[in-house]
């Protein structure tokens, strides 16, 4: 019998003679299991303790991580649409906006600079007029249910090789009959796009006074 408890007490993780000791005793009296079974029980319960432990841990946690990963989820509180800021609207100016401000102003400063001489500042500005006129094809692909980039290069393209070369020749009867060309082109355009009412052609009158032409001498 006393080996019996020796290897009871064994399994419980005590000496024989802590087994004989009042705390031992104690023990076997809490689980409410008869002396000498008590130490053979122990073991599991221990076991099993620890089990419900470690699950219980990783219950709460995955709680966590749930109810963290819900707060962080777009709409998850009450009237966060609402008080989130707006988002900013993309603008797209229209083709009478682009047409205003890119492409008359440079259709007027080509002639002026070409009226005063100035032949280099002509060339610059048509070079932005080609620009000017591509960006409002590509952020306008269609007008009018007609493919606007094919329709400005068909009507301009050739006008425009012609100012060009008499702006490169520095010949003003050229240059004229080609800027009158470009113009009654854009014209052109303007009634296919039911716009008749916009009518171009050589300015007249003073008119852009920040830009200076008569340039001094270097």
């Amino acid at each position: 019998m006393a080996r019996l408890v020796d290897q009871r007490c064994c399994k419980a993780g005590l000496v024989a003679s802590d087994w004989a000791s009042p705390d031992c005793r104690a023990r076997s009296s809490f689980l409410g299991l008869p002396f000498g079974t008590a130490a053979m029980n122990l073991a599991p319960f221990s076991a099993v303790s620890k089990s419900s432990l470690a699950l219980g841990l990783l219950s709460a946690s995955i709680v966590i991580l749930l109810t963290a990963a819900f707060v962080r989820l777009p709409g998850a509180h009450a009237g966060a649409a609402s008080t989130s800021p707006t988002q900013p609207v993309t603008y797209l100016p229209s083709i009478s906006d682009l047409m205003i401000g890119t492409i008359q102003p440079r259709h007027e400063r080509i002639w002026r600079a070409e009226q005063s001489g100035d032949w280099d500042f002509a060339d610059y500005e048509l070079g932005n007029l080609r620009g000017a006129f591509g960006r409002l094809g590509r952020a306008h692909p269609v007008a009018e249910n007609t493919p606007f980039p094919e329709m400005i290069e068909s009507v301009t393209g050739q006008p425009l090789e012609a100012l060009k070369g008499a702006i490169d020749r520095k010949d003003n009867a050229e240059f004229g009959r080609a800027y009158d060309a470009l113009s009654d082109a854009c014209n052109s355009c303007h009634q296919a796009l039911n716009h008749g009412t916009v009518v171009i052609g050589r300015p007249a009158g003073a008119s852009q006074p920040d830009l200076i032409f008569e340039k001094a001498a270097p």
